[in-house]
């Protein structure tokens, strides 16, 4: 029950960022656009199974746009995004979107109205923030921490850190495990067979 929670947890911060935003102040930034996601999940008309494709559709256009996501790729690789080629790191930062994605657009279906409270802002530069929420279920409260950066003109996340989980540490460690011993050639092929098997 835990992993499942937890993956309920990490999709619903992975689907909080909606529609580009505007430079403002990243806390309130960050409560509006979670707001614009649980009203898609409580849709009342999307509520029954048929609706289901409906609603990860509008989860997916939702998930398009939470994310810097060459910042998010650039991280979670660290020193190994040197090593790809413009044409690899645009293919990885396309495929990791999809295995994101693809790994918990159904558990953020089973969303059962937990409340989402955000209390503190921390501004890490100018250009960089950490917004800190938790989720209150019927049993327990589950920090979640959002990572998010200022470029042209957007807040945007770079990172999110589920119950002192970072979601780009995590995936470093699975991805300079594989590059370790592979090439990057060989990672994106990896990539490649996780997508092609949903």
């Amino acid at each position: 029950m835990k992993k499942r929670l937890t993956g309920l947890i990490i999709i619903l911060t992975l689907l909080m960022f909606s529609l580009p935003v505007y430079a403002g102040v990243p806390l309130a930034t960050a409560e509006a656009t979670v707001n614009k996601v649980l009203n898609v999940l409580r849709d009342p008309k999307l509520k029954s199974p048929a609706s289901k494709e409906i609603k990860k559709e509008k989860l997916r256009i939702i998930y398009k746009d939470m994310f810097d996501e060459i910042e998010f790729s650039k991280r979670t690789l660290a020193r190994n995004w040197n090593k790809l080629s413009p044409a690899q790191r645009t293919e990885f930062v396309n495929l990791f979107e999809q295995i994101l994605e693809k790994s918990y657009a159904d558990k953020i279906l089973d969303y059962t109205n937990e409340k989402v409270v955000f209390y503190k802002e921390n501004m890490l530069s100018d250009t960089q923030a950490e917004i800190q929420s938790k989720i209150v279920t019927a049993s327990k409260e589950i920090p979640i921490f959002y990572r998010m950066i200022l470029k042209n003109g957007k807040w945007r996340v770079y990172d999110v850190v589920v119950e002192n989980v970072s979601l780009v540490q995590n995936y470093r460690t699975q991805f300079n495990d594989i590059l370790a011993k592979d090439t990057p050639e060989q990672l994106l092929e990896t990539l490649r067979k996780k997508v092609s098997k949903h």
